[in-house]
Order: structure tokens, then sequence, then C-alpha cells
């Protein structure tokens, strides 16, 4: 549970052990809003529905995250009013970078922008590469890898969580943290400005 004063987490399955307190995505600490509550009338609820844009420019968001793997919260319940049950975002990995292993109950899927890598779903390896969807089924313990040493890799994950957390099936877990060292060579690296 959070602190409802300051929005650090409380104890629970995500909060980091005590070698790991230094972790770098506010995501797993900071209070957030996965579910928004729809009070009102319903032709008041219709006007500011109908009243939210449309378009989301990606390039107004900051980055979060790094030094190997980077991410921006696109669409989601605390984010933008329009969307209830889905949760975008894109993750940008540094040359021969990697995220942390995890598992949730909601599935996804990653579309593969730029570049090259595999994923490893449940102890199995999967290959990608630019133009791929890759399908992260419902409680899988999986971990994404950029596999291009010399180029970044950009992904687009979609997902229904904030739906599957409306249903109880909150559970997610952090198996291994992502890196805090950068990739050897790539230790001046930053994600596109222009995304």
């Amino acid at each position: 549970m959070a602190d409802e004063k300051t929005g650090e987490a409380g104890l629970g399955h995500n909060v980091p052990p005590e070698d790991k307190q230094d972790v770098v995505w506010e995501r797993w600490t900071k209070k957030r809003t996965f579910v928004r509550a729809l009070e009102g009338t319903y032709g008041e609820l219709k006007e500011e529905l109908y009243s939210q844009p449309r378009i989301i420019r990606t390039q107004d968001l900051n980055w979060k995250g790094g030094p190997q793997n980077f991410g921006k919260k696109v669409i989601n319940p605390q984010a933008v009013r329009v969307a209830q049950s889905i949760e975008t975002h894109i993750d940008v990995f540094a040359p021969g970078g990697y995220g942390q292993k995890h598992g949730h109950m909601n599935s996804a899927v990653f579309f593969v922008l730029k570049g090259k890598g595999h994923d490893i779903h449940d102890g199995r390896r999967l290959d990608w590469e630019a133009g791929d969807a890759l399908i992260v089924e419902n409680g899988c313990v999986h971990q994404h890898v950029s596999d291009d040493p010399d180029d970044e890799t950009i992904v687009l994950i979609m997902k229904a969580k904030p739906l599957f957390l409306f249903m109880h099936m909150i559970f997610q877990k952090v198996v291994e943290y992502p890196p805090t060292e950068p990739v050897p060579g790539q230790e001046n690296y930053a994600p596109p400005a222009d995304i």
C-alpha cells in the first residue's frame, strides 16, 4: 500500500529489496491512478469525454528510467481522460541494453518499431526485429533484450492492464531489477528527443 500523503510505496510485493533501494523507475514506487472514478451525470461524462484531445504528442512527454531501458507512459487512466481500460507506453533500449525480468497478470502486445532483439518468456527465447509484434501472454515471466550493439531499439507496448487491475487480477512482480549501470561503451546514451 502507498502512503496516502507521500505516494511512496509501503509493504508489498513491489517494494524493492533493501539492496535495491535506488530503483530508478518511479512507477514501481510512486502512487498512481490505475482506474478513475466515473462520477457525474451521463451527459456530463459524455461531454467531458468528447472534449478530450485525441492526439497525444509523445515528444512532449518525459523519458523515465535508464541507463539501459527508458520509457514514456503515453496512454493510461492517469495520463489521459479518454482511456480507462488500456495502457500504452514506448520503451527504448540503449544499444545492447535490456530491462527488468518481470511478470504480470495482463497480456501485452509488444510492437517493434526499430531494432532487433529477443525476449525470454518463462525460460524460452523468442527472437524479434523491427516490424514484428510479440505477444506476452497472461502470467508470463519475461524480459526484453536488445541484440543490436550499435543502435537503439524502440518498442510500443499496448495492454489492458487497467482492466485487469479493475477485476482485481493485480499480481505483478519484478523478478530481476533492470541494470543500474550503462552498457559498456554507451555511457552517454540518451533516448531520442523526437519520439
